[in-house]
């Protein structure tokens, strides 16, 4: 059974009350032994505008506030503010050094105090922070302060969240909503590593640390050990093994500096744009690749903005994979890494959204548009925004560099508070050359774009004559279903075609790409994003439902959707992985054949 606002649906990730399930190491790239999780309970203190403190009781962290299984169903109004607190034992084994405290996210804004010092603040609600605070910390117990502040301000990055929720925006969320925890580090530490592939070998770049460096590569054949001094060194591993969605195939390795230890992982894999007999095309270690997608969201009835486990994150990723898609387009939402590392491990592309600031129009940016006025794109940001965003850009690239799965970005969506955005593309392809970026996606399309972008929800999509740039159907479809007993709302439904049956919903959606997808993918399309993975709130569009407990489309009748769009995609410019990974080695390109 469900209730009015439909938060007890329950997904199958959860389990008994009580039962923390946020315990693993959070950064699957930059893996430490010394550490020390602080995900649990926090005691939580409302802070009003006039100063005046009423407790909240306590909060299961990392989950949001407004969700079920935080235990406190809170909101905050505009002047109010969470403060966290807890206490911890220094109990890290290792003695001397840094002792850094990490925040996986926390919206809108953050202030850190350890033992009631101030260590810093932090803007910005979707990315991760890192405060060095030894200088405040004390032997034995120590007292740790988060004080989070959302007002709903537009300066910020906000997504899909709306403090009137309803339709296509969602419930919002504050506060803490990714795992805190400790690590110490010696003295000379690694600050970060830059790791940049190609289809031979990878140039790992570190920034910190002492000079004298190594890097040991576990590989089936045993493990082999390369010795460098300063901040960068290439490794070419012998018989290279690419990375793909058919063959995932992932590098790992220890780096050691000094008395840091840091285990990682690296992929070969190449993205790059290029010419064919159909127009450009997308390409993924050196062959043409359709991007088969489906719009991933990230909200949760158990969590809201956080599955109750990292479960929830490899069950979404194998789901789609088993219906045949091979991207994923994350909507303008930034995830934990645990996410992107499914991603990495299971084989799925991701097509990455920057998230939104500004105000959204619905008149200039959905209405018009829809009808086919798109009005000149681009409009007013403050300077506080205009710097937020940059930031946040810079701040993205950097977190998900290291992903062999995130193949592209998409800067701004449908014109929602877009700016300067040939800028924006100039700057962000100058600083990562090695993806492509979409730089309006939807409406507004600029000259500044590696793609052509487009959505269609309410027209017969027919392929466009583009041909200097491939063009991707961003997003299309929104077909919804209601499966009785697992749907926020009892009554009403969201969608862009609504069906009252399972049977005209598959027949549906196996029409559309038939008909629309297929054609078009035969003359030249590079890809194509279905709406989408799950249901949300309002929104019964998903494959899945939005407890996750229900999948609403035929496995096997989705799966030959996929295969045939991959053979009209793909022509007889198919060849076989494996020849091709010899080629690679060999050193012969795609020319000899």
């Amino acid at each position: 059974m469900v209730n009015a606002s439909g938060y007890d649906l329950k997904t199958p990730f959860e389990k008994e009350d009580g039962i923390l399930q946020w315990e693993e190491y959070p950064r699957p790239q930059m893996r430490r032994e010394q550490y020390q999780m602080l995900n649990g309970d926090w005691d939580l203190v409302k802070v009003h505008a006039d100063g005046a403190r009423t407790p909240q009781g306590k909060i299961r962290v990392p989950y949001p506030p407004e969700s079920r299984i935080s235990g406190i169903r809170g909101t905050l109004r505009k002047g109010q503010r969470w403060s966290y607190t807890r206490s911890f034992y220094h109990e890290l084994e290792k003695e001397g050094g840094h002792v850094l405290l990490h925040v996986g996210a926390a919206d809108q804004v953050a202030v850190v105090y350890v033992n009631e010092k101030r260590i810093g603040k932090h803007e910005g609600g979707y990315l991760p922070f890192t405060f060095d605070i030894t200088e405040a910390m004390r032997e034995g117990e120590n007292f740790l302060r988060i004080d989070v502040k959302d007002d709903g301000d537009v300066s910020y990055p906000w997504g899909k969240q709306r403090q009137v929720r309803g339709g296509m925006w969602y419930t919002p969320f504050s506060g803490i909503w990714q795992s805190v925890w400790l690590e110490e580090v010696p003295w000379e530490y690694i600050r970060r590593i830059k790791i940049t592939p190609d289809l031979r070998k990878v140039r790992i770049q570190t920034k910190g640390g002492v000079k004298e460096k190594s890097i040991t590569l576990h590989l089936e054949e045993g493990d082999r050990t390369y010795f460098y001094s300063g901040d960068e060194v290439s490794i070419r591993p012998p018989h290279p093994h690419l990375w793909s969605p058919e063959d995932p195939y992932l590098y790992h390795f220890t780096l050691a500096c000094g008395e840091d230890r840091i285990e990682s992982y690296f992929a070969l894999r190449t993205v790059s744009i290029e010419e064919t007999g159909r127009g450009s095309r997308i390409f993924l270690n050196g062959r043409p690749r359709f991007l088969h997608g489906i719009l991933d969201q990230g909200y949760y009835s158990d969590g809201i903005c956080l599955p109750s486990s990292p479960e929830g994150y490899r069950s979404d990723v194998a789901k789609m994979k088993a219906l045949g898609f091979n991207l994923l387009r994350k909507h303008i939402k930034i995830e934990p890494e645990v996410y992107y590392y499914e991603c990495d491990r299971q084989g799925m592309l991701v097509l990455q959204d920057l998230v939104n600031s500004g105000r959204y129009y619905k008149i200039v940016n959905t209405v018009l548009p829809t009808i086919g006025m798109k009005l000149p794109g681009g409009g007013y940001a403050t300077e506080h925004r205009k710097k937020q965003f940059a930031r946040d850009a810079k701040r993205t690239l950097d977190l998900l560099y290291n992903h062999p799965c995130v193949i592209g970005y998409t800067i701004f969506n449908e014109g929602w508070g877009e700016f300067e955005p040939a800028k924006f593309y100039k700057a962000m392809k100058a600083y990562d050359t090695t993806r492509f970026y979409d730089t309006a996606s939807g409406w507004f399309e600029k000259k500044s774009s590696d793609v052509a972008s487009i959505h269609e929800y309410f027209h017969k999509f027919v392929m466009p004559r583009i041909p200097k740039k491939p063009t991707i159907l961003s997003e299309f479809g929104g077909y919804s279903y209601k499966v009785p007993g697992h749907t926020f709302r009892k009554f009403g439904m969201y969608g862009y075609k609504k069906f009252h049956s399972l049977e005209q919903f598959r027949e549906a959606i196996r029409q559309l790409y038939l008909t629309q997808v297929l054609p078009a993918a035969a003359k030249g399309l590079s890809g194509a994003v279905l709406t989408q993975l799950s249901d949300v709130e309002d929104e019964t569009n998903g494959m899945v439902t939005y407890d996750r407990q229900v999948c609403k489309v035929d496995e096997t009748a989705m799966r030959s959707i996929a295969r045939q769009l991959y053979e009209a995609a793909d022509g007889e410019e198919v060849f076989k992985e494996e020849d091709h990974e010899k080629d690679i080695v060999e050193g012969r390109g795609r020319e000899d054949y």
